[in-house]
This record gives C-alpha cells, sequence and structure tokens, in this order.
C-alpha cells in the first residue's frame, strides 16, 4: 500500500473518504463507513495532499462497528456532521486537535481522560446513553448546544466530573433526562446552561466544588426537576437564575432545589425575573461580594423553609422586593449584609405556625426594609440584630392570630425604627431590651399587645402628649412593668417637657399601686391623694392650709388649758396649731397647754395629718432637687 493510497481492500466509497481527508473537504456522498476504516484513516493519518489540510469532515454518514480512539493521538480536526453511530464511539485517553459532532445521533460518547487541544463540540446531537466526559481536558471552549441525552436508568446523562475547560463552556438548550454530574470540574471562563433542561430522577446539576472563572448562567429557560447542588463552589463572576425552573427532591422530603452551601461568587446572585423554586434553597455559609437578587422570584416550599441562609454574607443588597413570595419561612439567622435588607411588596408565609422571616443575629450596614407593602403571614423573628440605619414596618401588614407573636425584636440595636404598619396587629409585638435612635409610629396603628420592657430610645416621633402616650404603655400583656415609664419620662425630660415627664412617672406610680399588698395599697392611694406621690407637691401646702386654718378656728372657738406648773405664755391659737402640724417645730404652745374633752381628737388628727403631710411634702420636694 503507498502512503498516499487507502488500503486495498477499502470500498470505493471509502477510498473517496480518503482522498477528501487528505485534500481537508468535506465528504458528503459517503452513506456508510466502517468504524474500523475510520480509525485506520485518523491513526495511520496519510500525508495531506500538497498545499492543503488534511482533516476528517465527515457529513450524512452511517458509521457503522465501533469507533475506538482510545489512547489515539490524532493531529487533525475530526468533524462529523448529521452522522448516525451503530455503537457508542471511545475517544477515551486519546489526544486530539479539535473534535467536533453536529447533529449526529449516537447511542453514548466516552471521552474519559481526553485531551482536546482547541474546541470540543457535540451540538445539536441526540445521545440514547451517557455522554461521559470525566477528566476530559478542552483547549479551548467546549459546547454541548441543543443535544439531547436520554441516559438509562439510575445513570447520569452528562458525566463531567474533574472535567477541565481552558475558556468557556456552554449547553443552551441541553436536554437531559438523568442528572449532569461536574464535580471539581473546572472552567476558565463562564459557564452556560440557558434554556437546559434536566429532567428524570432526584438529582438535576450535581456540581459541587465547581470552579468557574467567570459567571454560572442557568437562566433565560432553565430547568431541573432535580436537586442543584453547588456546594463549595468557587464562581468568579456572577450567578444567573433568571426565568429559571427548580424543583428539589426536598418537595418529598429529599435534597433541596438549589443547594449553594459554603460557596463563593465574586459578583451576584442574580436570581429574580420569573425565578420559580419547588423545594427550598439552601445558602448557608456562602459569601456574595455582590449583591443578591430575589426580586419577584417565587419559593415554594410549604413544608419547611423556602429560603435557608444561616451565616450568608454578602457585600451588597439583599434584594427581595417587587412581587418576591415565599411560602415557607425565610431564614437569614446571622447573615451579615453589607448593604440593605429588602422587602418592600414581597409576601412571607410561614405555614403551620412557622415563622414567616425568621432573621435573628443579622447584621445590616444600611437598611432594614420590611416595608410599603409586605405582607407576613407568621410572626418576624428579629432577636439580636444590628442595622446601621433604619428598620421600617412602614405600610406592612403582620397577619398572625391574637395573642400570638407578631414581630420578636428583642435585644436588638438600630439607628431608627419605623413602626407604621398598615393595620393595629391583632399579635404581640415585643420590642424588649432594644436600643433605638429614633422611634417613629403611629397612634393609629400601635400594636393591641406591645412589650416594652428594656426598650431605649433617643426620641420618639411625633412628640405626642404624655396623656395619650399612657395607652401605648399600658399595652404589655404580661402586665404592669415600670422601665417603660421611666424610659418614656426621660424622653421627655431629655427635651425639655417636664410636664408630659411628670405625667407619665405619676401613671407608672398608679399602675403600680394595683401590684401592691393591701396596706401597701393604701399608703399609696394617701401618697397620691396627698402630694401625687410627690409630683404634686403644692397639694401638700394647700392640706396643711386646710387643717392650719380649721385648727386655728377650733381652738380660738374651744381653747386648751394650760398645763403644768408656773405661768403660761399667751395662748395663740394659730401658734397652738402649727406647733401641732410641724412635727420638727417647737414654739412652746404644744408643751404649755392641754386640749379637753372632744378637742383632744383634733389634736391627734393635726398631729398625725402634719406628720404625713409634713413628711409626704418631704419627699416630694426631695424627688424635685433629684431631678433637677
Amino acid at each position: 500500500m503507498s502512503q498516499d493510497g487507502p488500503p486495498e481492500d477499502w470500498e470505493p466509497h471509502e477510498r473517496r473518504l480518503w482522498e477528501a481527508y487528505r485534500h481537508g473537504e468535506w465528504c458528503a456522498d459517503v452513506p456508510e463507513v466502517r468504524a474500523e476504516a475510520l480509525r485506520w484513516l485518523l491513526v495511520a493519518a496519510p500525508r495531506p495532499v500538497p498545499g492543503r489540510l488534511a482533516r476528517l469532515r465527515l457529513r450524512g454518514a452511517r458509521i457503522t462497528g465501533a469507533l475506538d480512539l482510545a489512547e489515539a493521538a490524532v493531529q487533525g480536526a475530526i468533524r462529523l456532521e448529521s452522522c448516525r453511530f451503530d455503537e457508542p464511539p471511545c475517544f477515551d485517553g486519546g489526544q486530539f486537535g479539535v473534535l467536533q459532532l453536529k447533529d449526529c445521533a449516537l447511542p453514548g460518547l466516552s471521552a474519559v481522560g481526553a485531551r482536546v487541544g482547541q474546541e470540543c463540540e457535540i451540538v445539536g446531537c441526540a445521545l440514547d446513553g451517557t455522554l461521559n466526559l470525566r477528566s476530559l481536558s478542552v483547549g479551548t471552549h467546549l459546547l454541548l448546544d441543543r443535544s439531547t441525552v436520554t441516559a438509562p436508568e439510575g445513570r447520569a446523562a452528562v458525566d463531567a466530573q474533574s472535567l477541565a475547560v481552558q475558556e468557556h463552556l456552554s449547553a443552551t438548550g441541553l436536554v437531559c433526562t438523568g442528572p449532569i454530574r461536574l464535580k471539581s470540574s473546572r472552567v476558565q471562563d463562564t459557564l452556560g446552561l440557558r434554556g437546559a433542561r434536566i429532567q428524570g430522577g432526584r438529582a438535576g446539576l450535581q456540581a459541587p466544588e465547581l470552579t468557574v472563572g467567570g459567571g454560572l448562567y442557568l437562566d433565560r429557560g432553565f430547568s431541573s426537576e432535580g436537586a442543584i447542588n453547588l456546594y463549595g463552589a468557587s464562581i468568579g463572576g456572577s450567578l444567573h437564575l433568571e426565568d429559571a425552573t427548580l424543583t428539589g427532591a426536598d418537595a418529598r422530603g429529599g435534597e433541596p432545589a438549589l443547594q449553594l452551601l459554603c460557596a463563593s461568587v465574586d459578583g451576584d446572585i442574580q436570581a429574580g425575573a420569573g425565578l420559580t423554586v419547588r423545594g427550598s434553597v439552601d445558602m448557608r455559609d456562602t459569601s456574595v461580594r455582590g449583591s443578591v437578587v430575589f426580586r419577584r422570584a417565587r419559593l415554594d416550599h410549604p413544608a419547611g423553609t423556602a429560603l435557608k441562609a444561616h451565616r450568608l454574607h454578602v457585600g451588597g443588597d439583599l434584594d427581595c422586593r417587587d412581587g418576591f413570595v415565599a411560602r415557607g419561612t425565610v431564614d437569614l439567622c446571622d447573615a451579615r449584609i453589607g448593604g440593605s435588607v429588602l422587602l418592600e411588596g414581597a409576601e412571607l408565609t410561614g405555614l403551620a405556625g412557622a415563622a414567616a422571616l425568621r432573621a435573628n443575629g443579622i447584621e445590616v450596614g444600611a437598611e432594614f426594609n420590611c416595608c410599603d407593602g409586605l405582607t407576613a403571614h407568621g410572626r418576624i423573628s428579629l432577636s439580636s440584630i444590628t442595622v446601621r440605619a433604619r428598620l421600617c414596618f412602614e405600610n406592612a401588614l403582620l397577619d398572625v392570630p391574637a395573642g400570638e407573636r407578631a414581630l420578636i425584636c428583642r435585644r436588638s440595636a438600630a439607628a431608627e425604627l419605623t413602626l407604621k404598619p398598615r393595620q393595629a396587629p391583632d399579635g404581640v409585638v415585643d420590642l424588649s431590651h432594644t436600643r433605638i435612635g429614633v422611634l417613629r409610629d403611629d397612634a393609629a396603628t400601635w400594636p393591641r399587645a406591645l412589650v416594652l420592657e428594656g426598650l431605649a430610645y433617643d426620641s420618639t416621633k411625633p412628640a405626642l402628649p404624655g396623656r395619650r402616650r399612657l395607652t401605648w404603655l399600658d399595652r404589655d400583656p404580661a402586665g404592669f412593668a415600670p422601665q417603660p415609664y421611666e424610659q418614656l419620662a426621660a424622653n421627655y425630660q431629655r427635651h425639655g417637657r417636664d410636664a408630659d415627664a411628670r405625667v407619665v412617672l405619676l401613671a407608672k406610680q398608679r399602675r403600680r399601686r394595683t401590684t401592691l399588698a393591701w396596706p401597701a395599697r393604701i399608703w399609696s392611694l394617701l401618697q397620691d391623694l396627698t402630694v401625687g406621690y410627690g409630683y404634686r407637691p403644692l397639694r401638700a401646702v394647700l392640706l396643711l392650709a386646710v387643717f392650719f386654718t380649721v385648727g386655728t378656728a377650733l381652738f380660738a372657738t374651744w381653747p386648751p388649758v394650760p398645763d403644768g406648773d408656773g405661768v403660761p405664755p399667751d395662748f395663740q391659737p394659730a401658734v397652738y396649731t402649727l406647733d401641732l402640724l410641724l412635727p420638727v417645730v417647737d414654739f412652746g404652745q404644744e408643751r404649755a397647754f392641754a386640749a379637753h374633752g372632744a378637742m383632744q381628737w383634733a389634736v391627734v388628727v393635726l398631729v398625725s395629718a402634719g406628720w404625713i403631710l409634713a413628711t409626704t411634702a418631704a419627699a416630694g420636694a426631695n424627688r424635685v432637687l433629684r431631678r433637677s
């Protein structure tokens, strides 16, 4: 056999393929080619016609037998269009310049450990078996666009674990019956599965420890009937999930629909605009340098938690505005958000008594907006949070039954709290031990049950009179607590409104009286009637004046008799009355004269009244001086 001629036993149409190879031309008039002849052609590599580039370019042929190019070294390009394979071709461990299959029909394909120096394209192909690309290395790009892969039951449709692609991987419109496996794979540029469909089985895209230098695109109609596993993935660009539909096995008790645990995203997560998830989204311990956008997305996992984002770190905003719907708890506990948390217009539903939003321990660098149309069917739990700017519930609907917790915001801190819901919540709002700079509310929508013990604030807006604020303080379902009264009074005093502060402090003592035992209640009532617990000291002065006037008139009419030896001083009814009323003053009249008969009872009344009024007046003066 000449080096420029094919083997002598080759058929005429195979000889035409030989010549087309040497000329680098397309061969489209060969209806059938033996796989053995193709292997011979590629491995023997006849010399090209001078001035031409040898390469295999075959269109519309049936390839009979098994094309085995395992560990073969093929320098030229392999381009096959509209070809049909009787058996799965094998490229395992081979080295190829270009490998291109377009609109071909195959019962499977294996390229385990193969090396393709330039592009590898399997485009528009129909495979009735696994596309096995494990440990494949591609020098430029890998294309799987518009292909259809139907794997046997229990097998992967595309097995590309430990794949390495030096440029981009595109699988736009890929349809797989069976999962796609990309575990520990590396794509230097972008990885796109736009419009791809993964159906059948409980697993969809299995890509733990995936590394993508650019963006990861699971959008524009992408759908998966199994779990998307991106555990520990590293994405150099943004993760796009717009207009995608994810159905997780956890809707039936298995894995989440989207598992993004311990992942790293250097760009944004764009997961709004038509994203529908049936099952949970798990983003625990993930770091996102940009923003996370769930605007207009729908997360449906009524059996449990719709969004798990414990310890999520976001450099920008967490945007769940404009029609975001979550059936199932949104859990943001211990997350760190550099920008704002935006929930305007969202609808959150916690089913079976679960929380609608749980964000205990979250830190927010800017605003936490649960306002402008937010609807929460279930409690919102925000204990131990830190919000650098505003925490807002303006025009929000907190929908829980009476007696249950509507909002829990304990041990938290915010520069401003706006609590102006769409309507007064039936449930309990708990703001205990929280520190607020400015508290904005509306008397028309004050919660029916409000826990304020330990709440501290610098100012309230609007600055209502003290008497109107009293009903705000009386809504604690546990009953009287003194600290909210002291805090409100201190706020009034800080702003120079001493009269409102006295109203609040007087009300505090009156509420406290209902918690005392009967003897203490009587003494408390006496203090109230006399000097208003020290906040009405003029009352004691007026009562002393009344007793002085009455006593002076009585003793002028029925003067006491001299008492003791010697010459008594001249009797003065007014001075004698003062001697009885003022316990620490001695004018000598009480020692020199003694009342008799019924006037002795007048003396007892005046002495008792003097002690009571004088001591309570002194106590009230002491309070005034302390406040000053």
